[in-house]
């Protein structure tokens, strides 16, 4: 799982360091996870995303970027804004 997440990140970080998106098709279907799996790997990317410095907001939570409120849609899992 820690390498999926790594992997996941990295990929991310390397189109747009500034915010992260990870959608629920990319994660559920395009890496087969299990509702289970997918907790745990909000979980543990969350905790790795705040420990880099970056803000984490889940699904319907309500976020600020560039000056602009918007929430977290209902296909989005985890969305990173660094800080």
């Amino acid at each position: 799982m820690l390498e999926l997440i790594d992997s996941i990140l990295q990929e991310k970080m390397d189109l747009n360091e500034n915010i992260i998106k990870i959608k629920f098709f990319e994660i559920r279907v395009t890496h087969n996870l299990s509702e289970v799996e997918t907790f745990e790997f909000i979980r543990l990317a969350r905790n790795k995303l705040e420990n880099l410095g970056y803000n984490v907001y889940l699904t319907n939570a309500k976020y600020e970027y560039q000056w602009k409120q918007y929430i977290v849609p209902e296909n989005e899992l985890l969305i990173a804004i660094k800080r």
